[in-house]
């Protein structure tokens, strides 16, 4: 699941695929859920993040923007 939301992360940054089309292209049958799950582990809506995050890694490589953008599980844990 949180790798589905990992890709879901870095399609909108491209701008050309709206929150339905992404949430199927990373295997989501439901939009809802879709919705849902990527709000949880990311903590904003797909909408508000496809906005906020558009041109977000505009001249990064893709393999660092991944990194830099991955949700954190787990928030409250403390480190180790």
């Amino acid at each position: 699941m949180t790798r589905r939301i990992e890709r879901a992360m870095t399609l909108p940054r491209r701008g050309d695929l709206s929150v339905t089309e992404v949430c199927f292209a990373v295997g989501f049958s439901s939009p809802d859920t879709f919705s849902t799950r990527f709000t949880e582990l990311v903590g904003v809506p797909p909408g508000g993040y496809r906005r906020d995050h558009s041109q977000t890694g505009t001249g990064i490589p893709s393999c660092l923007a991944e990194q830099v953008t991955r949700p954190v599980k787990n928030q409250g844990a403390r480190a180790r």
